[in-house]
């Protein structure tokens, strides 16, 4: 757990900009770094985008957690942990439906509804033969 009070996720720092090629009258020095393309820029940001996507409910968490601490002291984000990480480990039969409802509870996406809710987590699942998968879980 960092401990930062960010509410969006930091944006990952871009690797060549204008003034790191930019040559002695602050134009791009195209015979040292090559030709510019705007395509590359543009796709550099939307990947941007995509990485603050999916690092948004980590970062969510963090500062819920970071608030809590400096609230309330070190001993509620870590017995919110602790509890996670008790109810992560969900022994389960392979072929049945997955769903961990105290997870949901503990991170508080108890409130959202997935397709995972509605489908059972089956929609990839081909297998219906229990012993195969057990098998497989297990590796014997």
């Amino acid at each position: 757990m960092e401990s930062s009070l960010r509410l969006v996720p930091k944006g990952a720092s871009k690797s060549a900009s204008i003034n790191d090629t930019a040559g002695s009258l602050g134009l791009h020095d195209t015979l040292q770094y090559g030709p510019r393309s705007l395509a590359t820029e543009v796709s550099a940001s939307s990947n941007d985008f995509q990485d603050r996507l999916a690092k948004w409910e980590e970062t969510q968490d963090n500062l819920k957690l970071t608030l809590q601490r400096n609230l309330y002291g070190l001993h509620v984000p870590m017995r919110i942990m602790m509890e996670r990480k008790a109810v992560m480990h969900n022994p389960h039969m392979p072929a049945a439906a997955q769903s961990n409802i105290h997870l949901d509870i503990l991170m508080g996406r108890d409130g959202t509804i997935h397709p995972s809710d509605v489908f059972g987590g089956l929609e990839g699942h081909s297998s219906l033969s229990i012993h195969q998968d057990m098998e497989r879980m297990l590796k014997l």
